[in-house]
């Protein structure tokens, strides 16, 4: 499947002004947009803006990170091209990515469910080559706070992807070490119908992503079992 496609509904609100909207505006013409479901066009073209900026946070921009975001949205041969101009536009320094961040706000306000899944994307190519460099560790942290998440939601999220907060029961739910039992079982419980694939699936992000949530949801079912264990709870 395509990642291009008609340009309608949130996309094209998404499009049509604000920094996104420049961008593709000075690549018009290029772009194939006929086979690609509408949702997945505003999902691609929000973390390709984003994923360009912050590839260029350590300094240099790879091809394993320009690679992974291929990867990630199945990006078809014949679009290989387009995808690469975007980067090359795009990732000449980190400017402005603020303003692309904020966009993707409007387009999603109210449903941080999808802005989680942008953030799990970026991590991705973040660490495309194996580290998280601290240019893209601030990048990544002014993101999740520019889209309404707090210091213990950000930690949650990055600990999905990077060790060693992987391997703390506390952050991987994104709870405070003193919540209380009600509060711990009703964040677990929550994470697990966001993170299940149906939910990914219902949502129309790519396959890949729905991969990914299967993987956090295994680490979130891991982390709550030692919590239980710990404090001796039923489930």
């Amino acid at each position: 499947m395509s990642i291009w496609g008609k340009f309608s509904g949130a996309a094209a609100g998404l499009i049509m002004g604000g920094p996104v909207g420049a961008l593709l505006g000075a690549l018009a013409g290029h772009f194939i947009v006929d086979r690609a479901d509408d949702g997945d066009v505003g999902f691609t073209i929000a973390l390709i803006a984003l994923s360009a900026k912050m590839a260029k946070a350590d300094g240099v921009v790879t091809e394993d990170e320009v690679r992974a975001f291929e990867r990630l949205f199945r990006v078809a041969p014949d679009e290989a091209a387009n995808v690469r101009r975007v980067f090359d536009m795009a990732r000449h320094d980190t400017a402005g990515y603020e303003a692309y961040a904020g966009q993707i706000v409007r387009m999603f306000a109210g449903n941080p469910a999808v802005m989680e899944d942008i953030l799990d994307g970026l991590f991705e190519i973040a660490k495309a080559d194996g580290v998280l460099h601290p240019g893209e560790a601030a990048f990544l942290e002014r993101v999740a706070e520019i889209f309404g998440f707090a210091p213990g939601e950000f930690r949650r999220i990055r600990a999905s992807h990077f060790a060693p907060d992987a391997a703390d029961p506390y952050v991987v739910l994104g709870v405070a070490y003193d919540a209380g039992d009600d509060e711990i079982k009703h964040t677990y419980r929550m994470l697990v119908r966001e993170n299940h694939p149906d939910k990914l699936i219902g949502r129309g992000v790519p396959e890949q992503f729905v991969r990914l949530a299967t993987d956090k949801l295994s680490a979130i079912n891991v982390a709550y079992d030692k919590i239980v264990q710990e404090r001796g709870l039923t489930r």
